[in-house]
């Protein structure tokens, strides 16, 4: 389960970023700029970020990216890591189809090897979270000639070049294909693809909680090609409703419910000169998951991480892939759940490195390519975050690290001797840098909290080369708003676990006065939403609302994340208790303030966070006045399998979690005003959670609000729904709290 992503990658994953927020109209003050309005925010560009998408070259020479000229042309660029020198790649009139008298759009790109050969995604189309089919095409450099990849028609997926450059791959109504790029020969590498048997793409569950959506890769020689291959037949279909016809149809989505069978999973290597395919032996259990997989920096063996079903075990596996014979070389066992790591090979494939909790915190520990344990190479009781490369000459590795505590994330280095933890980033906050191949240069996403994000060129050492894109405009508006900074607090539970929490108070804030407050949560497995990290437009919409008088917080229960493994894990088959109860006792803790009005508390929250917020609400005893839950879970009999297995086993495993956990045992118990809202087409958490609840309010003859957005998904957007969202929470909250 993952929030609506708003834009662009988030700096240190900071989850503000995504979150959806209450807000209220501010009042506009002269030389100011735009105000903060829900229009300025939602239905403009006043206070977009202006960062570019680079991609670095394979050589870390260069980085490239897309960028509109004067005359409105986008162009693709390719601008020298050490001078800074900027030249014309592809010039975006050139990329006129044959017959056509326009340019193509460029969603995407991908060079070849050997840089002769641009591979272009356009016409991009929507599937389930992003846009992953469209039309691919290929630029040659030498000719400068834009040629389609496939003269067959039906929307590709995932297209990459072979290592070589002389073929593409590609998947085309869920199966694989190869194309010959000179002759234009295509290849089906399978056949069996349909609508119950998926090849080289995956089903909806493995993309939602595993994040797998290009299920095939390309051997390192290019004679091979392995690949996912999902049978759904199992699958019971989930049937949205689309009402926009004189009789509604129904959209069936193959989806696992907690508990429910999910699809068989195999793995296959194709040989392409033979069309033989050696399937991978994943063992005799099949009820299994198959997180990540890739080549083992070798041409005749994979490696795979196997999770079983209750996901308390991840086996990483190498496999012949002429014999499809495994051998399981690693394994990492936890009482509660182990997260789908992936193994970092380097050293030609004779090392790698893998995270584990096993010591109650995420640390790195090396292997040989036999699965022998050499080391743990991170000290100390903090979290590593992300892995950002490994240095093979200066034999060491780049993370992302909790060393500072949960607020921030800074950039580190770790010797892979295991004895030395360098600092790299050099101000305080969190950044998100991309690496270049060669691990000389890394590009930062760097911000603070109340600052936005800015995009630098550094070297490895952690020292600026220069900045790519500074954000002025944006940094500029934000900075003439005047805005009084959050602060960080802490908060203690009943029995005495400290929470940490942010808080954002009018800028004229007087601590003699009382003021409502509005409590936003997400608080799922590892999340975080109190993070020295931009916000991007949620803290613009919380501060439109301390425009308006009102203190917003947030605050991170137990099961957050950062904090190691059994703060994190305390909630494993206990979903829900934990989290409502540190958000009741943080908002009594917050209403004792002296410039608090605890008469007047809301919670609101999105997806997980619309589940604890109706939770807390049912469960306040009248602490919070009003609450709202925007496409809330209910009850997690109804969400997917592996997810709410993760953390709560099967129904039948757990019964009395998943009775105890559900906000509809609840519901007859609300005091205070409650608005629920939910798109009629969400696949994520669906309609039906909402419905029940619904249900069980009414049997109470409790009276409640309801906003329903037909056939709009888990984002609630499009067009200008997010807008007339926005208003809705903005004029519900300004009556009820």
């Amino acid at each position: 389960m993952r929030f609506p992503e708003l834009g662009r990658r988030p700096a240190g994953r900071a989850l503000l970023a995504y979150l959806a927020v209450l807000v209220l109209l501010a009042r506009s003050l002269p030389g100011q700029g735009p105000a903060l309005t829900v229009h300025s925010i939602f239905g403009s560009r006043d206070f977009a970020n202006d960062l570019r998408e680079t991609e670095w070259m394979r050589d870390g020479t260069a980085y490239t990216y897309l960028e509109s000229d004067s005359s409105d042309e986008t162009n693709l660029y390719r601008v020298d890591a050490v001078s800074g020198a900027r030249t014309v790649l592809v010039r975006g009139a050139e990329l006129v189809p044959p017959g056509a008298r326009d340019p193509i759009d460029v969603d995407g790109y991908q060079f070849s090897r050997d840089g002769a050969k641009l591979l272009i995604y356009t016409n991009s189309v929507r599937v389930w979270r992003q846009n992953t089919k469209g039309t691919y095409y290929i630029w040659d450099f030498a000719g400068k000639r834009l040629v389609p990849m496939s003269r067959k028609s039906g929307y590709q997926m995932f297209a990459k070049l072979s290592p070589d450059g002389q073929r593409v791959a590609f998947v085309r109504d869920n199966n694989i294909f190869v194309s010959d790029l000179a002759s234009g020969a295509e290849t089906a590498l399978t056949t069996d693809g349909g609508d119950n048997v998926i090849n080289g793409t995956s089903d909806w569950v493995y993309e939602e909680e595993l994040d797998l959506r290009d299920a095939f890769r390309w051997s390192p020689d290019g004679q091979r090609i392995a690949f996912w291959r999902f049978d759904q037949t199992a699958v019971r279909p989930y049937y949205l409703v689309n009402a926009d016809q004189l009789y509604p149809t129904l959209v069936p989505v193959h989806y696992p419910k907690a508990g429910t069978p999910n699809s068989e999973v195999r793995i296959g290597v194709v040989e392409l000169a033979t069309g033989r395919t050696a399937w991978v032996d994943l063992g005799a259990d099949r009820d299994i998951y198959v997180a990540a997989m890739d080549f083992a920096d070798s041409p005749t063996e994979i490696w795979l991480t196997r999770l079983n079903r209750a996901q308390n075990r991840v086996d990483l596996l190498l496999s012949d892939v002429r014999s499809g014979a495994s051998r399981t070389i690693m394994t990492d066992r936890d009482s509660a759940w182990v997260d789908a790591h992936q193994p970092v090979w380097f050293d030609g494939g004779k090392q790698f490195l893998f995270a584990s909790e096993r010591d109650g915190y995420t640390h790195l520990y090396l292997y040989t390519r036999s699965g022998a344990l050499v080391r743990r190479l991170t000290p100390g009781d903090w979290d590593v975050l992300e892995v950002r490369g490994v240095d093979e000459k200066a034999r060491a590795v780049y993370v992302t690290g909790a060393i500072d505590g949960p607020l921030s994330r800074p950039l580190l280095r770790v010797g892979l001797d295991g004895k030395a933890v360098t600092r790299i980033s050099r101000e305080p906050g969190s950044h998100n840098p991309e690496f270049d191949p060669t691990r000389r240069f890394y590009v930062d996403l760097y911000s603070r909290v109340g600052v936005p994000v800015v995009e630098r060129l550094h070297n490895a050492d952690g020292s600026l080369i220069r900045s790519i894109a500074d954000n002025a405009k944006l940094a500029g508006k934000v900075a003439a708003l005047g805005l009084k900074p959050p602060e960080f607090l802490k908060l203690r539970t009943p029995d005495g676990v400290e929470l940490n929490a942010l808080i954002i108070k009018p800028r004229d804030f007087d601590p003699a006065k009382r003021y409502p407050l509005l409590m936003y949560v997400y608080g799922g497995p590892g999340s975080q939403t109190v993070l020295d990290a931009w916000g991007g437009a949620a803290y613009l919409w919380y501060q439109m609302l301390a425009q308006e008088g009102y203190l917003v917080a947030s605050v991170d229960n137990r099961g957050t994340g950062a904090r190691g493994a059994r703060f994190r894990k305390l909630t494993y088959l206990r979903l829900g208790h934990f989290e409502s109860a540190d958000q009741i006792a943080a908002a009594r803790s917050l209403g004792s303030l002296p410039y608090v009005d605890a008469s007047r508390i809301g919670i609101w929250g999105w997806s997980y966070g619309g589940y604890t917020a109706s939770r807390s609400l049912f469960l306040g005893g009248g602490v919070f006045r009003a609450g709202i839950a925007v496409a809330p879970v209910t009850d997690w009999r109804f969400y997917d399998t592996i997810y709410t297995e993760r953390y709560m086993r099967t129904p039948a495993e757990n019964p009395e979690g998943y009775d105890e956990g559900s906000a509809l045992a609840y519901a007859d118990s609300l005091k205070g005003r409650f608005l629920v809202v939910h798109g009629t087409g969400d696949d994520n958490v669906h309609f039906q959670n909402t419905l029940r609840l619904v249900q069980k309010l009414e049997l109470a003859n409790k009276q409640f609000d309801m906003r329903i957005y037909p056939n709009k998904t888990h984002s609630i957007s499009g067009g200008n729904t997010s807008e007339n969202l926005f208003g809705l929470l903005t004029d519900w909250l300004k009556r009820n709290l």
